[in-house]
């Protein structure tokens, strides 16, 4: 839990000294970094429920949520942030979540730029969601495969490529729609491993 506690304490770190440091950047420099940033289930409409979850806690016209789903999908869907609790779990190697950390720290840096400090709460849900991860590696660690773990990290993968589309202005995409995604590896695993595939 060693990586995780760092990672969560660099996005808090990030998001103060961000949102500090936004009071004295231009927004053209502002748009740079981002976009920079970006480059690095709609059925269920998780988009919507969370933008407007967001907009009551943080009044109409607030683009938190919007900040805050980004900061979710780039922190806790990477291919770092999924291996790197497994690996601390099931050999005590933090190296992934630290350099994850180190990713973290910055990206919420720009984040914080344009967000403001709210994008801090999203070091709750890393914490919760990296936690999580660690406790079921150490439970299952002898169900883990490398195949589940690369095929999550594959639907990752896409997952933040379609939110950095967003984050590049390209097309709004509703990553958080696309979730759901994630349990299509874990399903596809088990019904392999039934079935002798």
């Amino acid at each position: 839990m060693l990586g995780t506690i760092v990672n969560t304490c660099a996005i808090l770190a990030g998001s103060v000294a961000g949102s500090l440091v936004r009071r004295g950047l231009k927004e053209e420099y502002q748009s740079v970094l981002f976009t920079a940033t970006g480059l690095a289930g709609t059925a269920l409409d998780l988009n919507g429920r969370f933008q407007r979850l967001t907009q009551a806690r943080a009044g109409q016209g607030s683009r938190l949520g919007e900040g805050l789903s980004t900061a979710v999908l780039l922190f806790c869907i990477g291919t770092l942030s999924i291996l790197g609790p497994v690996n601390s779990a099931l050999y005590g190697d933090n190296t992934y979540l630290f350099t994850n950390a180190t990713l973290d720290l910055v990206t919420s840096m720009v984040l914080a730029f344009t967000y403001g400090i709210g994008i801090a709460i999203a070091a709750a849900v890393l914490f919760c969601w990296q936690g999580a991860i660690y406790l079921l590696a150490t439970l299952a660690g002898l169900f883990l495969s490398d195949t589940l773990m690369c095929e999550v990290s594959i639907v990752g993968g896409f997952l933040i490529a379609s939110s950095g589309i967003g984050i590049l202005g390209l097309k709004d995409c509703k990553t958080l729609n696309l979730l759901p995604a994630l349990a299509v590896p874990v399903l596809w695993c088990l019904a392999a491993g039934a079935l002798g595939i």
